[in-house]
């Protein structure tokens, strides 16, 4: 989502105006796109813009070039049925840009090319698949996984197989074992067994899933799987909604596997705004890879919204998407 500026509230008098109006109960999360707006409000005057107001897709930001246009779109659509929007409601007020606005720990996850393959992305070790599965093996596995007990995490739901993963310490327990993998993935790990992965066969073989459920508009935070927990590649199969992914490269990163480090990342990495960034699109039913340079150097992420800006289409995240990730327990904890 285009977010690339911050306004606030008009402060002042009654009588000033500013180019800038804040619309709420608009925008592409309520099926107006940027385009049909700055139509609408086109016929006001000359718009210099639309953007998102926030994260939700339904407030935007529409900008004039003239402070006498802005004030004649107020005064004709600010609390007023619009015919050329099927009766919509439109909450209108001033806007400004801010003067100081205070600065972000992290870049925000706006104004990123987001790629639809992985070839674009220039980073060794990543691969997607689009259409892995059908549809019917889609539905397949989110009924088998919705017939058995989940648990609760603060944001999302999970379910552990093979080997469960411990968050609190940000590893596995290999003397727990979980028993073998359900058959309900048994297709999946036949497909994953022909996988084009240039390190090698065995970085292919798979022995624990972790079952994901993200409600609506949450993602997850940047991390690297944990070394010490997890070797070889990477598997995540996406099922039910899209979303983007972000990848992240920090200057300290390093793409060898550190065995002997118990914990290898924190959960998060606010702390640095110095890194390289990239995003790929993952439609449900694609199958994604990470290995080598791709597996260990780059932080992945899901960012927590409700809306994601393809190639300048507006998709909408599903009520609910679940994540396949298969990967294989670090041999050394035997």
């Amino acid at each position: 989502m285009v977010q690339s500026k911050r306004f606030t509230r008009l402060k002042g008098s009654d009588g000033e105006t500013s180019p800038n109006l804040y619309v709420a109960n608009c925008g592409p999360a309520v099926g107006l796109s940027f385009e049909t707006i700055a139509s609408l409000f086109g016929r006001f005057g000359e718009v210099r813009g639309v953007s998102a107001a926030d994260e939700s897709g339904a407030r935007v930001i529409v900008s004039y070039f003239e402070p006498a246009s802005a004030q004649s779109a107020l005064k004709a659509l600010h609390g007023h049925p619009c015919p050329d929007l099927g009766g919509r409601l439109l909450h209108i007020r001033y806007s400004v840009l801010e003067q100081h606005p205070q600065p972000s720990k992290v870049p925000t996850d706006d104004s990123i090319s987001v790629s639809s393959v992985a070839s674009e992305l220039g980073i060794p070790g990543i691969h997607l698949v689009h259409d892995f599965i059908t549809a019917d093996e889609e539905q397949a596995l989110l009924a088998a996984v919705d017939e058995r007990p989940w648990k609760r995490l603060a944001k999302r739901r999970v379910q552990h197989y093979g080997y469960e993963f411990l968050y609190e310490t940000r590893n596995v327990d290999a003397k727990q074992f979980l028993g073998e993998l359900p058959l309900f993935v048994s297709p999946i790990l036949e497909k994953i067994s022909l996988f084009s992965n240039p390190e090698s066969v065995e970085s292919n073989i798979v022995d624990q899933l972790t079952v994901n459920e993200y409600p609506f508009g949450v993602g997850l935070s940047p991390h690297i799987d944990t070394h010490s927990a997890f070797e070889g590649s990477i598997f995540s199969l996406s099922l039910a909604g899209p979303c983007i992914m972000e990848l992240r490269k920090y200057p300290q990163g390093t793409w060898l596997p550190l065995p002997s480090t118990s914990i290898d990342v924190k959960g998060e990495t606010s702390e640095c705004s110095n890194f390289i960034r990239r995003a790929i699109f993952l439609p449900p039913r694609s199958m994604l890879s990470l290995s080598g340079e791709a597996r260990y150097a780059w932080h992945h992420y899901i960012p927590h919204h409700k809306i994601d800006i393809v190639g300048g289409r507006t998709i909408k995240r599903n009520s609910r998407r679940v994540s396949f990730t298969l990967r294989q327990k670090w041999t050394l904890l035997l």
